[in-house]
């Protein structure tokens, strides 16, 4: 006895089999047979005989594109392939670095060792100046030290974004130079 299905049903992201309508004919690609362009109903023999599915590949080209395989290992391989190709994808990290507008020197060259490393890793740096109540009167001191800041880091980064009030917070945004 079928179980009743819940919510929605799962959308194969391939058509499969009797699926495949409207085709005269198909282009068969695959390991396990002889590629050409066959019938629907020579594709769907064929499938039948070597007892696997016949997957539409390629919709949009003429005529459409299947393939005969199991299904399912047909499925896990994408999956697999898609996982690949998203781990290989350059993950962005960005990391942030907050100074006030009358920070020290000790405190800034602290601030400034850190993105540096920072940079070297390979990630992104955000500094901004954090204005609290009236310390906002001193926007040009804030300027100056992310100016400053971006000075120091010249050789190690490239400014994205020059100083940008946003708010309370004044913002620059660093990426590391390729090659370093």
């Amino acid at each position: 006895m079928m179980r009743p299905q819940r919510g929605k049903v799962k959308e194969l992201p391939n058509r499969i089999n009797e699926k495949i309508k409207g085709l005269k004919e198909v282009r068969l690609v695959g390991d396990n047979v002889e590629q050409g362009i066959y019938s629907f109903d020579e594709a769907m023999k064929i499938a039948d005989q070597l007892e696997l599915d016949l997957v539409e590949i390629s919709a949009s080209a003429v005529p459409p594109v299947c393939k005969i395989v199991d299904y399912q290992k047909f499925l896990y391989h994408q999956k697999k392939r898609e996982k690949e190709q998203k781990a290989k994808t350059a993950k962005v990290v960005v990391k942030e670095i907050r100074f006030g507008p009358q920070t020290d020197d000790h405190d800034y060259n602290f601030k400034l060792k850190h993105a540096q490393g920072f940079l070297k890793d390979g990630c992104k740096v955000k500094a901004y100046v954090f204005f609290k109540g009236r310390s906002i009167l001193f926007k040009e001191q804030g300027e100056i030290l992310l100016a400053r800041f971006a000075q120091d880091l010249e050789d190690l980064a490239k400014v994205d974004q020059l100083p940008v009030l946003e708010g309370k917070r004044m913002i620059i945004m660093f990426s590391p130079k390729k090659g370093k």
